[in-house]
């Protein structure tokens, strides 16, 4: 709630800040009107107050499927990408530059400039498909290029995804290959513990149900359901190794794992069974 309540006062600020500029454009624009650049600043500030009113009330909207934090954020980016076209073309026209010119010319421009530019119109052009495509959105967690994390931001051109430590990595949309998108379905989680050898094991699988469904109930929050015991994993050296998986969610997959791992361990105690630890046994002959 702080975090929505200083991003909210940021954007008031930018948007007072705008404000003050447009109002001072207008101002200058007045007294000299007969100044061409007079204009085009009066102009320009007119169209970034505009285009921050605009990101200031998408921003305000908080939709809590990921599709529509998506949708937000690609509107805010293109609102971006409108106000600098819009200013650039009313500013030229301001300065008698006939922009119906340059329009019909544009065929032989964008020939150039695509050679130049051609990363550019690539993550343009991906960042379009994505949004058709729904490979991924604003709050899925994904994976690209061995870097995991919760997508932050989705814009025109760049895609922000935030890990477990905060760190942002900002990738070019053309780039967003091979995703692996780990919100599509549930995630397991895995754990693992051994009991002694002489251990009844049949005695205690007909206790671990009911062990099962009680850490459920305890850890509902995180797990979808009830854990699963899937039997013998290995004969070790020191004990049995018994395994356990439970469907969660993508978020929790680190957590998940620690909660198990120390329900189980107080469970099996509260059934008499310890965890086996290494002995050597010395014979004197």
């Amino acid at each position: 709630m702080n975090i929505e309540k200083k991003s909210v006062g940021s954007a008031l600020i930018r948007l007072g800040v705008s404000l003050a500029v447009c109002a001072a454009a207008v101002l200058i624009a007045h007294f000299a009107w007969d100044h061409a650049v007079m204009r085009v600043i009066a102009m320009g500030a007119g169209v970034i107050f505009c285009a921050s009113l605009v990101i200031l009330l998408l921003g305000m909207l908080k939709p809590k499927a990921h599709r529509g934090r998506t949708l937000v954020t690609l509107l805010s980016s293109l609102v971006r990408y409108v106000a600098a076209l819009v200013i650039l073309c009313w500013g030229l026209s301001m300065f008698g530059v006939d922009v119906n010119t340059i329009v019909a010319s544009v065929g032989v421009v964008a020939l150039i400039v695509g050679f130049g530019a051609e990363s550019l119109i690539a993550d343009l052009v991906t960042g379009i498909f994505m949004l058709f495509e729904n490979q991924y959105n604003v709050g899925d967690i994904v994976e690209v290029n061995g870097f995991r994390g919760t997508v932050k931001d989705i814009g025109i051109r760049t895609t922000s995804i935030v890990d477990t430590g905060k760190n942002v990595k900002i990738v070019n949309n053309s780039d967003m290959k091979n995703i692996l998108n780990r919100s599509d379905n549930a995630s397991i989680a895995v754990a693992t513990i051994d009991i002694p050898y002489p251990t009844d094991l049949e005695g205690l699988e007909k206790q671990i149900p009911t062990l099962m469904e009680e850490i459920y109930r305890n850890h509902s929050d995180i797990m979808l359901s009830a854990p699963r015991y899937l039997g013998v994993q290995e004969l070790g050296a020191s004990g049995i190794t018994l395994k356990f998986i439970v469907e969660i969610e993508e978020a929790d997959i680190f957590s998940a794992p620690r909660v198990l791992n120390h329900d189980l361990l107080l469970g099996f105690r509260r059934l008499g069974v310890e965890c086996p630890y290494p002995q050597l046994d010395i014979h004197n002959c």
